[in-house]
């Protein structure tokens, strides 16, 4: 009996260690994943080459129908080189060369203010709503967008548009167009209409200064009208024609005196656009016209020690037509000191216009810019390749996955 227990507990010992092992080769086997080599994979690819190659050449096919769909786009391109900021002469702005070493500095620093960096200058000036208005005018471009209103032409045109520098500073138009003809002549319209807008800016001093004279003048032009005028109702009133010789020294002295200081008064002005009241130039021309004014109070006075009858003494007849005359030659010096300052603006301007100068003018582009086709037809037969081979390497992988039966 008891060697039967001990045969049926190595029975069933052995049994146990028998299914043990068994679930451990299971579990093992189980947990076991196939190693996948480069040559597995090339080897997987190679039995569906037909595969792979039909759908990269069907891709390839529809890509080019696609580039063809697409109309063609052309770029053209001009390049122009912006004035470079350069010295402003302050020729005759004091009216003296003394006041010419003071000033000279001043207007090179508002110069180079100005055009410290030409290049954004322009460039801002070329993406103005005025130039982009006057392009769209003249080459009818809503018409050409399909767009009905102004603003979104000009956006339009901005996407067509690209206007840009580079280190070598130069301004670089390019412009894209389905017409290839139409492309060059908006990139030269460009520089076209830059030219246009240089001539009315003033964009250095000397075309500040010359606006500023020009009005000053134009005003003393209508003074000197209506001095002449009264000039000429005096003499029919009085019939005096010519004044003592004394008198009409001392009305000639005041005259001069005052129109030098109203000269004096407008370069004063002129200065402080571009100076403030600290800078020395601008201080010596205060000082230099307070003592004008001295003087000038002192003829009126006829305190003068070169004066021999005071002013006070004169005939009231007499004085009235001087006083007529003197306003007459007052009016007529400073129309010519204003005069003589604002030719010397119209030559300084014309020495620092600005002058945008052409490198490269646009032509017409014999190659088209846009589509790529070559690259469309490419890039779509590689991602269609791309795509099978995952493809094929998916259904690979659920056939060995598969659990046999």
């Amino acid at each position: 009996m008891a060697s039967q227990g001990s045969n049926g507990l190595g029975a069933v010992t052995a049994r146990g260690e028998t299914a043990g092992s068994t679930g451990a080769m299971h579990t093992s086997a189980a947990s076991a994943e196939p190693e996948v080599s480069l040559l597995d994979i090339a080897a997987v690819l190679g039995r569906r080459k037909g595969l792979l190659a039909g759908a990269t050449l069907a891709a390839m096919a529809a890509s080019a129908a696609v580039a063809l769909l697409i109309p063609a786009s052309y770029t053209a391109e001009a390049v122009i080189l912006p004035p470079q900021s350069d010295q402003s002469s302050q020729l005759l702005m004091m009216g003296s060369p003394a006041g010419l070493a003071g000033l000279g500095g001043l207007g090179s620093g508002l110069a180079g203010g100005l055009l410290r960096n030409p290049a954004e200058l322009y460039i801002g000036i070329l993406k103005s709503r005025t130039i982009a208005d006057a392009l769209i005018a003249r080459f009818r471009l809503q018409q050409v967008y399909g767009s009905k209103s102004l603003i979104g032409t000009r956006k339009a045109l901005e996407r067509h548009s690209s206007i840009e520098t580079g280190k070598d500073l130069l301004i670089r138009i390019r412009i894209e167009d389905r017409d290839r003809t139409r492309a060059a002549q908006i990139a030269n319209a460009y520089v076209d209409e830059l030219h246009n807008r240089n001539s009315r800016l003033a964009l250095t001093s000397a075309a500040q200064r010359r606006l500023f004279f020009e009005q000053q003048l134009a005003e003393e032009r209508n003074s000197l009208a209506d001095a002449e005028i009264a000039m000429k109702k005096m003499q029919q009133s009085s019939g005096l024609v010519f004044p003592s010789g004394q008198s009409e020294a001392l009305m000639r002295s005041i005259a001069s005196l005052r129109a030098e200081i109203a000269a004096r008064e407008v370069q004063l002005q002129g200065m402080r656009m571009y100076a403030t009241g600290d800078n020395p130039q601008v201080q010596v021309m205060e000082t230099t016209l307070a003592g004008l004014h001295q003087q000038l109070q002192k003829l009126e006075a006829g305190s003068g020690e070169e004066l021999v009858v005071p002013a006070r003494k004169i005939p009231e007849t007499e004085l009235e037509y001087l006083r007529k005359m003197r306003d007459f030659k007052y009016q007529e010096t400073l129309f010519e000191l204003l005069a003589k300052q604002y030719e010397s603006a119209r030559i300084d301007e014309a020495r620092e216009a600005p002058l945008v100068q052409v490198v490269d003018s646009a032509v017409a582009p014999d190659r088209k810019s846009w589509p790529p086709r070559t690259l469309f037809v490419l890039v779509g037969g590689l991602l269609a390749l791309i795509a099978a081979s995952l493809f094929v390497l998916l259904q690979d992988y659920r056939v060995r996955m598969r659990p046999a039966r």
